[in-house]
């Protein structure tokens, strides 16, 4: 039986909407270029204030994607 090999990467996503919207964001772009995305995992949300208010929700993704043979 043959094993596979996987490389976890780090990104982050922001949306001025909802964390959902940042991890979407996130995941869109990163389809782009990477191939054969497998898991994303959320590792932290956050957000950026301005003038005392919500200005950014962000979304730290680990991704994994699979290797080619």
């Amino acid at each position: 039986m043959d094993g596979s090999v996987y490389k976890i990467i780090e990104i982050v996503g922001t949306s001025p909407k909802s964390w959902e919207e940042a991890a979407k964001n996130a995941l869109e772009t990163a389809s782009k270029t990477l191939e054969d995305l497998r898991v994303a995992e959320v590792v932290k949300q956050d957000v950026t204030i301005e003038k005392g208010k919500i200005a950014q929700f962000r979304v730290r993704l680990n991704l994994s994607f699979k290797y080619r043979e």
